[in-house]
This record gives C-alpha cells, structure tokens and sequence, in this order.
C-alpha cells in the first residue's frame, strides 16, 4: 500500500470504531478480516497509527476545540499528522491527494488548521490535567487519591504502548524451548521477571505467524494476569472455579498449574464467551475444565455447590482503569451504569462466589482496576460482612513476590511494574470446628 492509502484505511478504522460500540481492538480484528488482502507490513503501520490517535485522543481534541473544529476522524488525522508527525502542509496535501485509494484533498479550512497547528508540540501548558494524562474526569479524584505524588508518572505510563506477554503452558513446552524459538525466528524475547511462565517479547510480530500460538504451547496474557492466576494456587486434584472466566485466559493458567488434574469449572453470563474460551482450552490439550453458563451471580447453581469448592477466583468486571495503555479507547466510552452501579455489582458477585468456597478454602478476588473502591473497599465489605474469612497476606500466599505497591494484596501498577494495573487479594475461610 501507498503512504496515502494507508492514511485512507486509517480513517475507514477511525470512523468504524466511532460507529460500533465494541472495543477498538475487536473492531480492528474484524475490519482486518474483511480485508484480507493488506498485507501485515501495513497492518502494522495502520494499527500503530490508529492507536497513536487513540493515545492522544483528548490532546488531539484539546487542540481542535482551541481552533473551533469538530473532533471528526479527518480533522483528529490532520491535527495529528501536524502535531506529532510534523508535516508541512505541502507534505500533507502531496498525501491526501484524491487519488486510487487516497483521501480526498484538503479543503482550505483544512489547510488553515494545518498552519495553525505546524510547530506546535501535542502537548500545552494550558491542557487541564485530565487532558494532559488522557484522564476521563471521572476518574481524576480517585486515582489522584490512590497516587498521590505519583499521579503523574503513572499516567505517563498509562499512555505508553503495552508490550506482549505470552504465558508458556507447561504441559506442552517449557519456558527455555520457546525462548529458543522465538530466537530462531528472530524474534528478541526474554523471561518475564516476575511470572515463572511469562515471556516478554520485544517487538510485536504479526500473531498468525507464531506457530507456538496455533499450537497451544503459548498463549498472549499480561504479566500481570499470569501472576493473579498464580494466586490461586491450584493443586493437583482440587475443585476450582473461575467465576467471571471471560475469555477463559485466567482459566487456561488454572488448570494447567493443575497438570490436568481436578476439576476446574469456568462460569460467565455471556455464553458466547464460554464457547470461545472452549476452544481455546481444546488447542492448550486441557480436559480438566468444564465451562457453564449463569442466569446472573445470585443462579441456582451457587446455592446447589456452595462450600465445595478449594478454590475460586472472582475476576471481577471492573472500570478497566489498569488496561488502558492496552486499550486506550476505554477510556472514553461510556462506563456501563456507571461506577455507583458497578461497585453494588462487584459486592454481590464477591459475595455470591464465597458462598462456593468450602471451610478451609481460598478465595481471590481480583481486578484490572487501580481504584481502592473497586479493589481494597471490596474486601473490606466482604471482611466485614463475613467475619468466618480472612486475608491471606501476599508474604505468605506468594512470598516470592516483594515488589506489590500493597503490603498485604498484589497491586501491580505500569509505571511500578511495567504491567497492567492489576489487583488480587487472597482471603481464607475458616476450617471447619473438629468434632468434640
């Protein structure tokens, strides 16, 4: 593809997202389904555009209110082909030339802005903070409160890109055999520092080409995730569930820290998800799990299993705040029903899912949120409302983890850890009282 024909695909995506509501990267995957033929050079280039326009997304916006344009996909291209690109409007007329596959020219307001904007860096002293940090207002209070004096070096690294992660699945490889063959296809990689199966890979090849993907022996999970699965602690034998499975990635490391042995039950409402999941857990040679669809956190289900369980993780849904370097777009989209209704939710599934764990038994509640309401609040509530369980401390449920930002829980923060924000808290029922 042209320079220019890519700049055209970019706008086709930019107004896709706008239009859909699903998550960027979904509507990526599928719009690169329908186009087959762009070969994966310029998906790259395309995809590493789309996501530096949804990085600067507020910042791009700033600028364009400042000189009275609507945020349209076509003015946030040209601001940002100005802002950070540093084109001249010459350059930029050369590209947006009308040609096959090209955008159309430039009209002259557009050539206006463009002038307007030539030297001027993206980012400016008059940006409110939740501009500057790309920080839906919503937001600010509670992260500001949850940093402090590192409010802003943790939003700097909330607007960096992700790197990739791959967790290796034991019982088809071992970390060293992948490594040597991420080498051999010239791929730089190296032993992720805190996950005992994580791989960090140090440039973002095109996914399909990775043959350990296809096979099962790895599959892409954030640091981070890999080490709140580990939390769980599975055993050979034991009876696990996953309460909030998703897309079964937690699940996967599950039972393989079970060595296929036991009993492992994925739960979500959404079935379709379940279905995915199944087959993901097909391509990793896992037998040992069992997928299930709920009503809703409070299904019959519960009440008929309650107590018979080892093991149960609640990966609770949560406003997503320690994704967003992975998916900058979340930051703008509507938050559901909004925290006031989220928090409620995430108490009554918590609740519902202790119900699960037998005496003696384990519970983890997790999330990909770096708000203490979601996080340390919800364990306090249940604490309070269930005096029979108690906080595992992180020294004792994984001792070899000394860096959490938390002294009991594991908070994993980018900026600390170069993760996702993730949370995990390991609490313990009672055994139950010996006979007399």
């Amino acid at each position: 593809m042209t320079p220019a024909a890519r700049l055209q695909a970019t706008l086709d995506l930019m107004h896709e997202i706008d239009r859909i509501a699903r998550p960027a990267d979904a509507v990526v995957s599928a719009w690169f389904r329908a186009h087959r033929h762009i070969g994966d050079r310029d998906r790259g280039h395309i995809a590493d555009l789309l996501y530096a326009l949804l990085r600067h997304h507020a910042r791009i916006g700033w600028w364009l209110g400042k000189h009275g344009r609507e945020a349209v996909p076509r003015n946030r291209l040209l601001a940002w082909l100005a802002l950070d690109g540093g084109k001249t409007l010459d350059q930029v007329q050369h590209l947006f030339n009308g040609g096959k596959l090209a955008p159309a020219p430039l009209r002259d307001h557009e050539c206006t802005l463009l002038v307007k904007l030539q030297g001027c860096p993206i980012n400016h002293p008059a940006m409110p903070d939740e501009v500057r940090f790309e920080c839906p207002s919503w937001a600010v209070e509670p992260l500001r409160r949850r940093f402090q004096d590192s409010f802003g070096r943790e939003m700097a690294a909330l607007l960096t890109a992700a790197p990739l992660d791959l967790r290796v699945n034991p019982l088809k490889a071992t970390r060293e055999t992948v490594l040597r063959a991420l080498h051999d296809l010239g791929l730089p990689a190296e032993a992720s520092g805190m996950a005992p199966y994580g791989i960090r890979v140090k440039e973002r090849p095109p996914l399909a080409g990775l043959p350990m993907l296809k096979d099962g022996e790895v599959e892409i999970q954030d640091e981070g995730s890999q080490l709140v699965a580990m939390l769980v602690d599975a055993r050979p034998g034991e009876r696990v569930v996953d309460f909030c499975a998703g897309a079964g990635g937690k699940t996967l490391a599950i039972a393989a820290q079970m060595a296929n042995k036991g009993h492992v039950i994925a739960c979500d409402v959404l079935e379709g998800r379940l279905k995915r999941a199944a087959e993901r857990f097909r391509r990793a040679g896992l037998h040992n799990i069992e997928t299930r669809t709920l009503a809703s956190e409070t299904d019959r289900w519960v009440k008929r299993h309650k107590g018979t369980f080892d093991r149960v993780l609640v990966d609770a849904p949560c406003s997503g705040t320690g994704t967003w370097r992975r998916n900058p777009d979340a930051r703008w989209r509507p938050l559901g029903a909004g925290l006031e209704n989220l928090l409620p939710l995430q108490a009554g599934i918590l609740a519902s899912a202790a119900r699960l764990v037998k005496p003696g038994g384990r519970l983890v509640y997790a999330t990909c949120s770096m708000l203490p309401e979601e996080n340390e609040a919800q364990v306090a509530g249940l604490l309070a409302a269930h005096p029979d369980f108690q906080v595992v401390p992180l020294r004792e449920a994984a001792p070899q983890l000394t860096s959490s930002a938390h002294p009991d829980h594991l908070s994993l923060t980018p900026a600390r850890h170069d993760t996702d924000g993730f949370f995990a808290a390991v609490m313990q029922r009672a055994p139950a009282p010996s006979p007399a």
